[in-house]
């Protein structure tokens, strides 16, 4: 058998034309970085969140007869409950959908615009937890569409776990106490009256702070939910839960109408696919930039070429290399990418010659300054997305699969609840470019493919993956983490498909993010991570580096070609936990 070094040396001259399972077993020595929270084998159907117990509801979804769609219906609902600083109904996401022999499909549920917008409506809109900052919410028509089009269960059943879960209580795991804490003691500095209803809803009830072990019990949510179990996803659009959030917002200066709620659709799109290392990478397609970033810069690192390693997580030339493609990546993010029903994707935005071009520019020796990317964007001399989203795997022992990545934008959202739907708003509003033609250095970005328009869908940066080899799904993955979502997501698709690291591994190994404006290379300095050891050599090469103690949250799943067997890890960063049946 080949040693570890031969075997990634192999993978890195063929650009990965060996199978993943036989690299992952030559695979041997540990990555420093962030211990994996909990690493689960199994043979048959898998979830994992980054909640025990909603990764548990798709886990009894699964053994109950369902499929992977049913069961991450079932674990999204769950995390509304569970996670509520980003598990939502009261947000958006995407989720791509790789049934067996088929290729995969993604549920776009983004949030959109109401009509009444205007492009400047937000211009002058510093307040980022005002009811005008909430865009009107997909999540419940999107895991419907899923589920009606590739469930198995009925709608009432898969609501069930997060039903019980907010009516009789969820176990406060020690991450959601921290969060929980954490929202309440901002939240208290507030003077806006409509931030009062979270601190009610919220707040312990012998108002001390929450401890891991206590129950968190939620009756109006758990009302809520019944009623769209019973009545289907139109009671939240058409319904009494639509009839209050309308009156809601028209008493608290918010924007979106009873018409806007009714109006919402989910739609189903196509996938971005890209080859690489020998794999088929499909993920989300815009009004997400994930999929389209992610190609791309997966196909710069191709064409430039990455050295090998060896027993290092990174090397300073593997990180430049990296962080170049990342920097020339955002740069087009910004320049081209939108809703693609108000901007259509440019053909040759995907094309590998575009890519080489672009790779053509980038030095081995220096590091480039960004203003000379900018090209025909004017650059003033802002906000970004919230780090704040969580992302979800499923598999079932058919082998269907689905990632699933939504959010409420910030930590929190809006920090809004209707006290009568007692679910958190999302203030995704923020994701579009809030004043027309000012982009400058801090990263606030201005070009016109996402600037605001009534009905628009606001460009995202989650990036759901989903990986293939000869037609077999052998990775299922994503990550919460604002606009570093991409560059995680790329980050673990380098380590586990090009430098053959297995999936713990992959998972520990430290990250690192540049998105073109700031002009900063952002690199992972916590958990044993050793990046900050080579800060030194990346400043000589010209890069501003920034410490970061962590960056996303991938819980993933692989699927071992040769023997099935699924490897479920929960990422150490966020905490979270694998669930899984004992049989199909």
């Amino acid at each position: 058998m080949l040693n570890r070094r031969e075997t990634l040396r192999a993978a890195l001259a063929l650009a990965g034309t060996a199978g993943i399972g036989a690299r992952c077993t030559a695979q041997t020595t540990a990555v420093s970085g962030y211990r994996p929270a909990d690493v689960l084998r199994g043979p048959a159907g898998m979830a994992v969140s980054n909640s025990a117990a909603a990764s548990s509801a798709g886990r009894d979804i699964l053994a109950a007869g369902g499929n992977a769609v049913d069961a991450a219906v079932a674990v999204a609902f769950a995390l509304a409950v569970t996670w509520p600083e980003a598990g939502n109904i009261g947000g958006g996401g995407f989720m791509m959908i790789a049934p067996p022999e088929q290729d995969p499909v993604c549920v776009d549920y983004r949030e959109t615009a109401p009509q009444a917008v205007t492009a400047t409506t937000l211009a002058e809109q510093t307040d980022r937890r005002h009811p005008r900052m909430v865009g009107v919410p997909g999540t419940v028509r999107g895991l419907a569409l899923a589920q009606q089009s590739h469930g198995r269960l009925s709608w009432q059943a898969v609501l069930q776990p997060a039903i019980a879960l907010a009516a009789g209580g969820c176990v406060v795991e020690a991450p959601l106490a921290d969060s929980l804490n954490a929202v309440l003691a901002a939240v208290s500095k507030s003077t806006a009256p409509w931030h009062r209803p979270l601190e009610q809803t919220f707040g312990h009830p012998q108002r001390r702070r929450w401890r891991a072990g206590d129950r968190l019990v939620q009756p109006v949510l758990a009302a809520t939910l019944q009623r769209i179990a019973e009545e289907g996803p139109d009671e939240f659009y058409s319904g009494q839960t639509a009839r209050s959030l309308a009156d809601y917002f028209e008493q608290h200066q918010g924007l979106i109408t009873a018409e806007d709620l009714e109006g919402y659709q989910a739609v189903l799109r196509q996938p971005i696919r890209t080859n690489f290392a020998g794999h088929q990478v499909w993920a989300a397609p815009p009004p997400s930039s994930g999929g389209v970033a992610l190609r791309l810069a997966l196909q710069m690192i191709e064409h430039v070429g990455m050295p090998d390693p060896g027993d290092a997580a990174w090397t300073p030339m593997t990180v430049h290399i990296v962080a170049e493609a990342m920097r020339r990546t955002f740069r087009e993010r910004a320049a081209y990418l939108g809703d693609p029903d108000f901007t259509p994707l440019p053909a040759w935005l995907g094309r590998r010659a575009h890519a080489a071009k672009l790779a053509e520019s980038i030095s081995r020796s220096r590091a480039t300054d960004s203003r000379t990317l900018a090209g025909d964007i004017p650059l003033e001399t802002g906000p970004v997305e919230s780090p704040q989203t969580t992302h979800f795997s499923v598999i079932d022992a058919e082998g269907m699969a689905v990632s699933n990545t939504y959010t409420l934008e910030a930590s929190w959202g809006s920090w809004l609840l209707d006290p009568a739907t007692g679910f958190v708003l999302n203030n995704e509003m923020g994701d579009f470019n809030p004043v027309p033609g000012v982009t400058d250095l801090k990263g606030q970005i201005g070009t016109a493919p996402n600037q605001l328009a009534p009905g628009k869908r606001m460009l995202s940066s989650q990036t759901p993956t989903i990986v293939r080899r000869d037609g077999k799904t052998v990775l299922i993955t994503g990550s919460p983490g604002g606009r570093t979502i991409i560059n995680t997501v790329l980050c673990v698709l380098v380590q586990h498909l090009l430098f053959a690291r297995p999936l713990p591994e992959a998972i520990a190994a430290p990250r690192f993010h540049h998105g073109w404006l700031p002009d900063q290379l952002r690199i992972e300095t916590g958990g044993q991570s050793r990046l900050g050891e080579l800060r030194g050599r990346l400043e000589s090469l010209g890069h501003r580096v920034v410490e970061t103690r962590g960056q996303g949250a991938a819980h993933s799943i692989a699927i071992e070609p040769a023997s099935g067997i699924r490897v479920g890890v929960a990422d150490g960063r966020r905490g979270g936990r694998v669930a899984a049946t004992l049989i199909g």
